[in-house]
């Protein structure tokens, strides 16, 4: 999925959250993030920090990566 803005990027994260069968409460658990901030992300809340976003990707299993457009 091309993430293009906060929302495809809380999209991508609440659809992996949900295919792992992860509740919000449960991924708050493991990152010791507040659910108020889960919920904010998977939303796509400008202003998320970058650092406890990259954590709950982490989390979830996944890999972000940035690359040139074209190549």
């Amino acid at each position: 999925m091309k993430i293009t803005d906060a929302k495809s990027f809380g999209k991508a994260i609440r659809e992996r959250r949900k295919e792992l069968h992860y509740t919000q409460a449960y991924l708050s658990e493991c990152t010791g993030l507040s659910i108020t901030f889960l919920s904010d992300l998977e939303r796509g809340k400008p202003g998320i920090q970058l650092e406890k976003s990259i954590q709950v990707v982490t989390i979830l299993g996944m890999d972000l990566f940035m690359e040139k457009r074209g190549e």
